[in-house]
C-alpha cells in the first residue's frame, strides 16, 4: 500500500503551525529509530536494517547499497533516517511503507504499525496523521489536492507509478528473484524516455516512438555533452539487459547457455536503473522548461 497525499508535499512540506508540519522534530527522530531497531530485534536483524534502509534511501534519493556490517548498517539506516526527517511526510511516507512490506515478508510482523506511528507523531505534535492508505493532516488543507495550481510535471505525474514499481522490485529482490525485480523497473526506464517525443532540444523535436530511437535522436543532437555519455550509459545497460545472451530479460534467455543473472547482480542492476531514472525526470523537467520559457 502506498500512502497518498499531495505530491507537492514531496518537494515543498506545509510549513508548521501549531503542529510540526515541515520536518520531524529531534525527539521524534530518536523515537522513531528506536521504533525500528526493535523491530529488528525481533527477527534477522540485520536482514530488517536493510530492508529499512532501502527505503530511507530512496526517500533522500541516493542508491541503497548493503552495509559491510550489522553494526554499519544501523549506523547507515540512522543516518538516513535522519536526513529524511528534514521532509516530514516523505519520512512517515517511508517509514509506513517499509513497515507494510515487511509485514507482507515475515507473518509475524503483523501488528498495527500506523497506531504506533500515529502515537509517535501525537505525542512530539507532528501534523500527520496515517489514515491508510491517506497521510492526512490534523490542521489546514486536504490531503488530496484536487484541483492543482499547474498541470503536473512528468515527475510528479510518474512519482506515484515509479514507487509502487520500485516497492515491487524491492521486495522481489528480497524474495530472491532477482530477474523479476529488474524487470519490474526496467519498462520504467522505457517508458520515461517516451515522454521526450515532442520535445524540441537544440533547434530539433525528438520523433521518435521507441526507446532506442528516441535516445538516438537525443544523443544526434546532444554530442560530446554529459546528456550524450549517460544516455550512452544506460542505452548499453538497456541493451545488454534486453538480449537473451545478456541479462534475458525483455526478449527471452538463451536456453543454449541459460546463465540467470544472481540476485547481487539484479541489485546493481535496479539501483543502476533508479538513478537513471532520476536524471531522466529532471533532465526532462529541464528540456520542457527550456521549451516554455524559448
Amino acid at each position: 500500500m502506498v500512502l497518498r497525499f499531495s505530491v507537492a508535499w514531496r518537494f515543498n512540506p506545509p510549513e508548521d503551525g501549531r503542529w510540526y508540519n515541515k520536518s520531524i522534530p529531534d525527539q521524534a527522530r530518536y523515537e522513531f529509530c528506536e521504533f525500528v531497531t526493535k523491530l529488528a530485534a525481533q527477527g534477522n536483524r540485520w536482514d530488517i536494517l536493510e530492508h529499512f534502509k532501502g527505503y530511507f534511501c530512496r526517500a533522500v534519493g541516493v542508491t541503497h547499497m548493503s552495509s559491510s556490517s550489522e553494526s554499519w548498517a544501523e549506523t547507515d539506516l540512522d543516518s538516513y533516517m535522519w536526513k529524511a526527517a528534514d521532509n516530514a511526510p516523505v519520512f512517515l511516507d517511508a517509514l509506513f511503507d517499509a513497515c507494510q512490506a515487511l509485514r507482507k515478508i515475515d507473518e509475524q510482523f503483523q501488528a498495527p504499525f500506523e497506531s504506533f506511528i500515529n502515537e509517535i507523531c501525537e505525542t512530539n505534535k507532528i501534523g500527520y496523521e496515517i489514515k491508510p492508505p491517506d497521510l492526512v493532516m490534523r490542521e489546514g488543507p486536504p490531503s488530496i489536492v484536487s484541483v492543482p495550481e499547474r498541470p503536473p510535471t512528468l515527475a510528479e505525474k510518474a512519482l506515484e507509478i515509479l514507487e509502487i514499481s520500485l516497492q515491487r522490485s524491492e521486495q522481489l529482490l528480497s524474495e530472491a528473484r532477482g530477474r523479476e525485480a529488474v524487470q519490474e523497473i526496467l519498462w520504467i526506464l522505457e517508458s520515461v524516455a517516451t515522454a521526450f517525443r515532442g520535445i524540441e532540444t537544440s533547434g530539433s523535436v525528438v520523433q521518435g516512438k521507441y526507446f532506442n530511437k528516441i535516445v538516438r535522436e537525443l544523443r544526434a543532437v546532444h554530442t560530446g555533452t554529459a546528456l550524450d555519455r549517460i544516455l550512452e550509459w544506460f542505452s548499453a545497460l538497456h541493451g545488454f539487459l534486453s538480449s537473451p545472451t545478456g541479462g534475458g530479460i525483455r526478449h527471452g534467455l538463451d536456453l543454449t547457455n541459460p546463465e540467470t543473472i544472481t540476485t547481487n547482480e539484479a541489485r546493481l542492476y535496479c539501483n543502476l536503473i533508479r538513478s537513471y531514472l532520476s536524471y531522466l525526470l529532471h533532465e526532462h523537467e529541464r528540456l520542457g522548461s527550456k521549451q516554455l520559457s524559448g
